[in-house]
């Protein structure tokens, strides 16, 4: 017969046993973490870099590559504000009314016409979405210069028009894709009911899918403003006065062909202006990763 002592010994085995295992664990989880965060710190220190930077002086930013800068000195932002031959205002004006015109052109479009591709049958269905998805493998250079010649002869160069009407028709196959997708998963029970009380497909369209559709909608808009507002190229080609630059643009200026540049202003004006995408993300990026999850779902 064992005694208390023995089973008690007997017992405590198992979690002896299980210890060191637990402590590789806890040791490999603590390795990897601290191996992300090393990674996260490089990936991060061009950005935390530039920000020390639009603090210092511009004879020390490129002499001092410390992250905290000596002093604070908010002279670079306000002398860039206003460095250039029109406010910094007008720049972020500017960018703001393509960046909201894209977003209501990209949401209203391509869920209008992934509605189309989803729910509604008509000849040559197929056909188009093929047509559609094979626009995706087109680079936008290619189709660049027989849109700036089309747009040249409306007379729509050095205006927001080029960067605006587009949108307005469901030039982004990739929203259309995502929505489709989306789309698709949304029970047609709703549809049928939805015909039985009457409604038509514009108020099923309106009244169900649209409401249902918050996340794909909110990724379709926060992808519109972060690229538009990114976007570069598309402004250089068709903006030519400086009155209608965009922030890109803007900063591009800073840099003088000469080799003179403005480093510290430039950075400073760079801050502000990853400033709006930041906390747009930052915002709402709950909503961009359920709206990709279930744009890939069967449900």
């Amino acid at each position: 017969m064992k005694t208390t002592l023995d089973k008690a010994l007997d017992a405590s085995v198992p979690e002896k046993r299980h210890g060191p295992r637990l402590v590789r664990l806890l040791a490999g989880t603590l390795s990897l973490h601290g191996l992300l965060v090393a990674a996260s710190f490089f990936m991060l220190y061009p950005l935390l870099w530039m920000l020390a930077s639009s603090f210092k002086p511009e004879s020390i930013i490129f002499t001092d590559l410390s992250l905290i800068p000596p002093s604070f000195d908010f002279a670079n932002y306000t002398q860039g504000w206003t460095a250039l031959q029109q406010s910094f205002t007008v720049f972020f004006k500017n960018s703001i009314i393509v960046a909201v015109l894209v977003v209501i052109g990209n949401v209203l479009s391509c869920s209008i016409t992934a509605y189309a591709f989803a729910r509604l049958e008509f000849r040559g269905r197929r056909f188009w979405f093929v047509v559609m998805l094979g626009t995706l493998m087109l680079p936008y250079h290619v189709t660049l210069i027989p849109q700036y010649v089309l747009f040249l002869k409306l007379g729509w160069i050095d205006t927001f028009l080029p960067l605006i009407v587009p949108k307005f028709l469901a030039a982004d196959a990739f929203f259309i894709f995502l929505m489709v997708q989306f789309f698709r998963g949304i029970p047609r029970e709703l549809d049928e009911a939805a015909v039985l009380d009457g409604c038509s497909p514009w108020r099923i369209y309106w009244k169900i899918m649209m409401p249902l559709s918050l996340p794909v909608l909110t990724t379709t808009a926060i992808f519109s403003f972060i690229w538009t507002w990114n976007d570069f190229l598309g402004p250089l080609v068709y903006l030519n006065d400086a009155s209608n630059y965009t922030v890109p643009l803007a900063l591009r200026s800073f840099m003088d062909s000469t080799g003179q540049s403005a480093w510290g202003q430039l950075f400073a004006m760079s801050v502000l202006a990853i400033l709006p995408i930041f906390l747009f993300f930052l915002f709402f990026q709950r909503l961009i990763i359920e709206g990709v999850a279930h744009s890939g779902m069967k449900r």
